[in-house]
């Protein structure tokens, strides 16, 4: 996957106003690599410790929103700060990563930069963090928000009911039923039915 990387400054116009210099703080006190890639479809961010050879890296999708790009960042970074402390002797989202990412969210909500409805969402959270933003229902309704909107792209959520859909890969599907947190859609090509977060955007398929 091509990797973009930034002079730092250039990081100013990914974050939300007001949270570079604490962002700075950290990328630079641990002396991390960070890189900015293009899209990838099963995840946001990665951190790869560091080594004998190489330094800590960190990296973030480059299309998220400035609060989902800064939530990404933060949680990477709190794998640098488990790794710091316990090495690989613990989960990768273990009670210790729970922790420092609950640790470092906190400081960056005093900062009061993120909107009310997304630092009410993150407050929520603190205690018991999910392993991913895309695991966490309600912060990625509140964050979806701030995505630029693109033409006939809705959440699954958002859709009328049998309204036939496009995934990124341009499969077909409709919307079915929501059963507890997700909805059971059909696709017509394999004719088998599959379940799809309430958060996922997809692409409305018009008549």
């Amino acid at each position: 996957m091509p990797k973009e990387e930034h002079p730092f400054s250039a990081l100013v116009a990914y974050l939300p106003q007001g949270s570079f210099d604490a962002v700075m703080h950290y990328i630079t006190q641990y002396k991390v690599q960070l890189t900015v890639t293009q899209n990838r479809k099963t995840l946001l961010g990665d951190y790869r410790h560091a080594t004998a050879h190489k330094g800590h890296r960190i990296s973030v999708n480059g299309n998220l929103n400035c609060y989902s790009f800064l939530i990404t960042l933060l949680h990477e970074l709190a794998h640098l700060f488990t790794f710091e402390r316990y090495a690989n002797t613990v989960l990768a989202h273990g009670k210790e990563w729970k922790y420092e990412f609950g640790n470092i969210l906190s400081e960056f909500i005093q900062l009061k930069i993120f909107p009310d409805e997304i630092e009410k969402t993150l407050l929520s959270t603190l205690q018991n963090p999910a392993a991913s933003s895309c695991a966490d229902t309600r912060l990625m309704r509140v964050l979806s928000k701030y995505d630029i909107k693109k033409v006939n792209h809705f959440l699954v959520e958002q859709l009328p009911d049998n309204a036939l859909f496009a995934t990124g890969d341009r499969r077909i599907f409709k919307k079915g039923p929501r059963i507890r947190t997700r909805y059971k859609c059909y696709e017509p090509a394999s004719k088998k039915y599959y379940l799809f977060s309430a958060v996922y955007e997809v692409k409305l398929v018009e008549d």
